[in-house]
């Protein structure tokens, strides 16, 4: 069992200190933040073993500052993606009809839904639905059917055309 009031007086007594260092370093206060913290969790990790160094301190400070120095990496690894690659095209925010859609979707029983999604979403052929929701094909044909008559009521629908083969 790790000694938590020993390791509790050494965090009061050193983070602080370890902070404003990793802040010096990174000049970025949340980036320091997270460096210490994740420093002072694998600290507590090997609590055992770190509280019996001469200098516990010293072997967090040299954790915290790897940690920067890596995500510091990181990020200068993405920003020479960006450059070399450009923007990742944006994601447009779903409109109303997608929600109005997700909405309806989860008022639906579960196998409809699932059915729906199998097919629709991930497009895969009704016989593969039936072998991944070990129903019929049939059964499948008939859960697409009732779904597609139960989404079109939902959404005020009136023009729903039905899907080959399914």
């Amino acid at each position: 069992m790790p000694d938590v009031d020993g390791f509790d007086e050494f965090y009061r007594g050193s983070r602080q200190r370890l902070l404003g260092f990793v802040y010096v370093l990174t000049g970025d206060l949340g980036e320091a933040q997270d460096a210490v913290q994740e420093a002072y969790v694998r600290a507590w990790q090997r609590w055992s073993t770190v509280g019996r160094y001469d200098d516990p301190e010293a072997w967090v400070r040299v954790v915290a500052s790897r940690l920067a120095v890596s995500r510091w990496r990181s990020l200068r690894s993405r920003a020479r993606a960006y450059l070399r690659h450009g923007a990742v095209e944006s994601v447009p925010a779903p409109g109303t009809e997608t929600v109005e859609v997700v909405a309806a979707l989860r008022r639906l029983p579960e196998e409809q839904r699932v059915a729906i999604a199998l097919y629709y979403l991930v497009g895969l052929p009704v016989a593969e639905v039936a072998r991944q929701t070990s129903v019929p094909v049939g059964t499948v044909k008939a859960r697409l059917s009732r779904g597609r008559t139960a989404l079109a009521g939902l959404l005020a629908v009136t023009d729903l055309e039905e899907a080959p083969g399914a």
